[in-house]
């Protein structure tokens, strides 16, 4: 829209002083033909703008014009910078409005403070991408991209969803009614309820979305975080019925103790306590003996010690693998 483009305008400039019209015409995505005849809008409107031919010109302001927006503090300046280094906006197609907003913000902030909330952006970095997986493989949908989902969720509307579970080949469709989107650990997550009941779905593993014409059927006087907080509970006290003693080598203790932290069960000792060879005991709970088979990643650096069929489970799973490998061999 025309008035918004003529904000930036007039923001960017007293943001950065004079700007070539070839630098406002790229960033604001329009041609320089387009630039100059919005300065004139702004000079009708009474805004003392110029510009300035030659190598060295460009469009600026007179000096001592300013817009004026007062109330925020250096560290709340600070935070909003931050928030524009998570990522999240970016899956939610908001880049755009999300840098704009900003420039429209650094141009309102008193002058002290706009040294620490430029610092800010270049010297704090969030990457939401967890390690060794490309940028993309995580945190969208699939199948639709979160355009739908944040439709019918704005919109207040059901949603039918042609939804894939884990471990199964056929695909689910749902009628669900949506809370919100949650994003966690990159990963996006569609909070909603299905015939009554709090569900969890992955984003990208939403094959289809259609939003229906139906309003939503939320329960009464539960928000968002409300469904939230009982879904990851329910999620992060999932049932570890099997207890599993293991032996780890304390060269390798840290790197255990980050992947499956979640399933120890007993204060672990202390990484880098002895020499990397010696072995340090772990008490550890799964849900099902065959779930032990994850240990297996770490080779012979993780004994388990007990229970038997934890023990069975692993010689099965490495029996496999061996026989995998020797029928292809041959």
């Amino acid at each position: 829209m025309k008035a918004d483009r003529l904000l930036s305008i007039l923001l960017l400039l007293q943001t950065r002083g004079r700007v070539p019209a070839t630098e406002l015409a790229e960033r604001l995505e329009v041609s320089v033909r387009t630039i100059y005849r919005d300065v004139e809008s702004l000079s009708a409107a009474g805004v003392p703008v110029f510009t300035e031919r030659g190598r060295h010109g460009g469009i600026g302001l007179l000096p001592g014009y300013r817009t004026d927006v007062t109330g925020l503090t250096a560290d709340e300046a600070r935070a909003l910078f931050v928030l524009s280094a998570q990522g999240a906006h970016s899956d939610l197609g908001l880049d755009g409005a999300l840098g704009s907003a900003l420039r429209k913000v650094m141009a309102a902030l008193p002058a002290p403070h706009r040294p620490a909330a430029e610092r800010t952006s270049e010297r704090i970095l969030v990457d939401p991408v967890r390690w060794m997986q490309t940028p993309g493989a995580v945190g969208s949908a699939a199948g639709p991209d979160l355009g739908e989902l944040q439709y019918a969720v704005f919109a207040d509307r059901r949603l039918r969803l042609r939804y894939r579970h884990s471990g199964t080949p056929a695909p689910v469709e749902y009628t669900v009614d949506p809370y919100g989107l949650v994003s966690k650990a990159a990963v996006w997550y569609l909070v909603a309820d299905l015939h009554g009941e709090p569900r969890l779905f992955r984003a990208d593993r939403v094959l289809a979305a259609e939003t229906t014409e139906e309003s939503v059927r939320r329960r009464a006087g539960v928000g968002l975080g409300d469904v939230w907080a009982v879904l990851r509970e329910q999620v992060e006290r999932l049932p570890m019925d099997v207890p599993v003693r293991v032996r780890v080598r304390r060269g390798r203790l840290d790197m255990f103790l980050r992947i499956h932290g979640g399933r120890v069960t007993a204060p672990p000792p202390e990484p880098g306590a002895g020499p990397v060879e010696e072995w340090a005991e772990v008490t550890m709970a799964f849900p099902a003996p065959a779930a032990v088979r994850s240990l297996l990643a770490f080779g012979s650096d993780v004994e388990v010690l007990a229970p038997p069929a934890a023990r069975r489970e692993l010689v099965r799973a490495a029996a496999d693998a061996l026989r995998l490998y020797q029928d292809q061999s041959g």
